[in-house]
């Protein structure tokens, strides 16, 4: 297990991850990493005081004068995360897990094949679990650490503890706390939406997972669609050791960086335990780096039918929703959107998933991802659109 922290390799280092093992992006940046074999350092647990402050600086100038490198180019439907950011030479700050495995493929390839598989259908597949994973389980396990494990995590704990190099000693555990709060005010914008009147037995108010006026509860389609997902990853790793076959690609990368941000949430992690017990221990696995180095085929199995079955449910409808918001806020004149519309209640609209009602804010940077997918789609081969659309047919990716 690696429980303690990143060792950092000898010798000099070209790049380093600046991110936290709270973050699902950071540990998909750390798994794809390492799977290509590319050394790093991880900040700020890692680094030093000052090590800390110059890269703290080096991302906040980069971000002000927007010089941070989406790859290959940014476009105006992108939004600066919080974490992770990849520095290479102590100069050059980039984001976006996504954007950075296609970055790792074209100047570090790793020596057992490529993260997005060079095969149209594989190379499809791959890219729609891991944005599937990234944009809504993104939701699941963010729900999962602050409801299913609201009363026994400790991320806030575990957050200064990272930042300890960072924080004034007397600071850090105000700063635990208050993080611990920010995150759970902030649910409803992860689509965690408590029902009016809800509590966890011994939980303070102020980390009680709020409702919010005028919109639907989530909780239940929250907790349906995780069940869904945790099966369909049983059933295709029950039949092979990686989500495409017998090597990793970033749809590993990605379902691991979700599902593995609640292996320390102890009673989701216990959940996923007793209900997909390969998974849970595959999760453990790449946590561990034993991905790394893995040779081996890859192929689109029947065994994905479930897992892209529910992506079909869950993530295409809720993607072509918020273009479809997008687009008619847009035309109304509204500019703002992303979580600064949501704390003012603007760019709002009403959608519904599994047969169940939410309402959400139209996201700039799902509607870049939402394009991605269909642009992807439309260059494919006709016969690599048979064979993915005979595995997913309730997709309906052929559908504007």
């Amino acid at each position: 297990m690696r429980d303690e922290p990143h060792q950092t390799p000898p010798g000099p280092t070209r790049h380093a991850i600046w991110g936290s093992e709270l973050s699902p992006f950071t540990l998909k940046l750390r798994a794809l990493m390492e799977y290509a074999e590319v050394p790093y350092r991880w900040l700020p647990d890692d680094g030093r005081r000052l090590e800390n402050y110059r890269a703290a600086l080096l991302i906040e100038r980069a971000k002000r004068a927007r010089t941070a490198i989406r790859h290959p180019h940014m476009t105006d439907l992108d939004e600066y995360p919080l974490v992770p950011f990849l520095i290479e030479d102590g100069r050059t700050v980039y984001y976006d897990s996504s954007a950075l495995a296609r970055w790792i493929d074209e100047r570090h390839p790793a020596r057992h094949g490529p993260l997005f598989p060079a095969d149209p259908a594989l190379g499809f597949v791959a890219q729609l679990v891991e944005e599937a994973f990234d944009e809504f389980g993104l939701y699941l396990v963010h729900h999962n650490r602050w409801v299913l494990s609201g009363a026994t995590n400790d991320a806030g704990e575990r957050l200064a503890h990272e930042l300890r190099h960072v924080l004034l000693p007397a600071t850090r555990s105000a700063f635990g706390r208050r993080f611990a709060r920010r995150q759970v005010r902030r649910l409803p914008y992860l689509f965690s939406v408590a029902p009016q009147g809800f509590s966890i037995p011994g939980l303070a108010h102020n980390l009680t997972p709020p409702s919010r006026p005028g919109f639907p509860p989530t909780h239940g389609l929250l907790d349906d669609a995780w069940g869904e997902y945790l099966d369909a990853m049983e059933a295709v790793l029950v039949r092979q050791p990686y989500l495409l076959g017998e090597r990793f690609t970033v749809a590993d990368a990605s379902a691991y960086g979700q599902l593995g941000m609640n292996l320390k949430d102890p009673t989701a992690d216990e959940h996923m335990r007793r209900r997909a017990p390969v998974t849970h221990r595959w999760l453990g696995e790449i946590r561990d780096g034993r991905h790394a180095g893995r040779d081996g085929e890859l192929t689109v199995s029947e065994c994905l039918r479930p897992l892209l079955s529910v992506i079909a449910k869950t993530f295409v409808p809720l993607m072509r929703r918020n273009e479809e918001a997008y687009e008619e806020r847009r035309r109304a004149g509204e500019t703002l959107f992303n979580e600064a519309a949501f704390d003012h209640g603007r760019a709002l609209y009403d959608g519904e998933l599994a047969g169940r009602p939410y309402r959400a804010v139209a996201k700039t940077f799902q509607v870049c991802v939402w394009r991605e997918i269909r642009d992807a789609w439309s260059r494919l081969p006709a016969a690599a659109r048979r064979d993915v659309a005979a595995l997913a047919p309730q997709a309906e990716l052929d559908r504007p």
